[in-house]
């Protein structure tokens, strides 16, 4: 691993950070903004660790001057930041919030002005609810709306942005959120949730319309979590049983987004809950637009095999479970535990993983661009003062070597003709994080709840190093002096 350096990823390769608005932005009645899906499901008894919300959240909202100063000092390429549906449109449709727009209007002025390319991913999982009080992504109309969503950012924010991300995670918005119901809207419909897979697709290729018109040239982007399955033996059955999950999870996105077309056999999984009759004719012509960069998130692997019927199926999935499955129409597979080591999530530590699907991505489509838009890793972070220094310091090791080993499996693909344009860490900052509010730490830069104030991880100190030199350093070398 020692040998991957800048010549290995180029003087162009992207370093950089992402972040979502709704985990760490907070000011959640501030500024015009109106109610989103996760701020209702945020008051649903149980629905999230500790009652936990994203009301103040890191509190970004009042604090992103500093927290650019901090990707300035971090000398990151590149930020990937989301947009508030709800603070710039608060119901989804209708007039703009001025105020709203003005907030991202400066920051991203803000991020130009200190060499950091912004790439705006306009939904990250925040549906303004009065579009999920009219059906959500389960109707075709949300589509519609989310496209003129676009065009309106488009012309009000411009040349502003380097590329446009269209929607973060389909399938975490599909199928946690109206499939098992652990992300908002919180519903359990297996049939909506196939129709909000479509209805994502759908509004994907409309928004990249909308915003080519507007801009003419605009790169646009998508951003899917890619999963990667394992065999748990060599049978056909457990083979067949990755076969099902890849359709469901991968190729029910890549088929329609990058081919124009459904996989058969997922329509055959899944016929006796929908016969898929919201799709249209001339839909998967709108589906299949032309993307400049294919997103990819990894943070680890999936073992799975076909369930035997003895017992209860194992569930280990990496989600909160409920008692409907994400897996729609797949009861009859089980998902089980991965060898150790193990990130505070539960999830194993891969790095092969990621190597494999990026290669496997390149050689399926070769021509298609990509770029790791998420990879990271939440542990109990411990802070201790360092007296010599006069600062706090958190010695994240675990994380540190969780980046270090990626990043090089980043460069194995490239090493094995992979087209990766770059790397961006979760997150810049630790945050809301969904169902499990604020007891997971993905960070690399330290949030006290309580103050809001930031601390630099050993994780931030090594990313800085990485970004400026495009050498892959040492585990050790993670310290304050830059």
């Amino acid at each position: 691993m020692s040998t991957i350096n800048a010549g290995t990823f180029g003087q162009d390769f992207l370093w950089g950070t992402a972040t979502a608005a709704y985990q760490i932005e907070g000011g959640a009645t501030e500024g015009g903004r109106g109610p989103s899906i996760w701020d209702t499901l945020c008051r649903v008894p149980g629905a999230v660790q500790g009652g936990d919300t994203g009301d103040v959240a890191c509190d970004h909202y009042h604090r992103w001057r500093e927290d650019v100063d901090h990707l300035e000092r971090l000398g990151v390429g590149g930020y990937r930041l989301s947009i508030s549906w709800p603070r710039v449109q608060p119901g989804g449709r209708g007039p703009l919030n001025p105020e709203g727009v003005a907030f991202y209007r400066d920051l991203l002025d803000a991020l130009r002005s200190k060499g950091i390319t912004p790439f705006v991913t306009l939904y990250h999982w925040d549906l303004p609810q009065e579009l999920e009080d009219a059906g959500g992504w389960a109707v075709r109309e949300t589509a519609e709306a989310f496209a003129d969503y676009a065009r309106a950012m488009a012309r009000e924010l411009g040349n502003r942005v380097a590329t446009w991300t269209t929607l973060n995670e389909p399938w975490c918005s599909a199928c946690l959120g109206y499939a098992s119901g652990v992300h908002a809207p919180g519903r359990t419909e297996p049939a909506s949730a196939l129709a909000a897979v479509h209805h994502l697709n759908l509004a994907h290729g409309l928004a990249v319309r909308a915003i080519r018109e507007e801009l003419p040239g605009a790169q646009c982007s998508i951003t899917l979590n890619l999963h990667v399955f394992r065999a748990a033996t060599a049978s056909d059955q457990d083979a067949d049983a990755v076969r099902q999950v890849d359709g469901l999870a991968n190729r029910v996105f890549l088929g329609p987004l990058l081919e124009g077309a459904y996989p058969d056999d997922v329509l055959a999984d899944t016929a006796d809950v929908s016969d898929w009759s919201f799709v249209r004719d001339g839909d998967l012509d709108v589906t299949r637009q032309p993307i400049d960069v294919l997103g990819v998130n990894y943070y680890s692997s999936t073992r799975v095999r076909r369930f035997s019927g003895n017992g209860e199926p194992v569930r280990a999935d990496g989600h909160r479970t409920t008692v409907t499955s994400p897996w729609v129409a797949a009861d009859d597979v089980e998902f089980l535990p991965q060898p150790g080591p193990h990130t505070a999530m539960g999830w194993n530590v891969e790095p092969a993983g990621l190597t494999e699907l990026l290669v496997s991505l390149h050689e399926r489509y070769p021509d298609q661009p990509l770029a790791v838009t998420e990879n990271g890793a939440a542990f109990d972070d411990v802070v201790v003062p360092d007296t010599a220094l006069g600062i706090d310091r958190v010695h994240d090791v675990a994380r540190v070597a969780y980046l270090r080993d990626h990043v090089a499996a980043v460069g194995a693909a490239i090493d094995a003709g992979a087209d990766v344009r770059g790397y961006f860490a979760w997150s810049l900052m630790d945050n809301f994080e969904w169902a499990y509010g604020y007891s997971k730490r993905f960070g690399l830069l330290r949030v006290d709840y309580d103050t809001g104030e930031r601390t630099w991880k050993d994780s931030a100190y090594w990313f800085a190093r990485l970004a400026r030199t495009g050498r892959l350093p040492a585990v050790f070398e993670a310290q304050p002096v830059l």
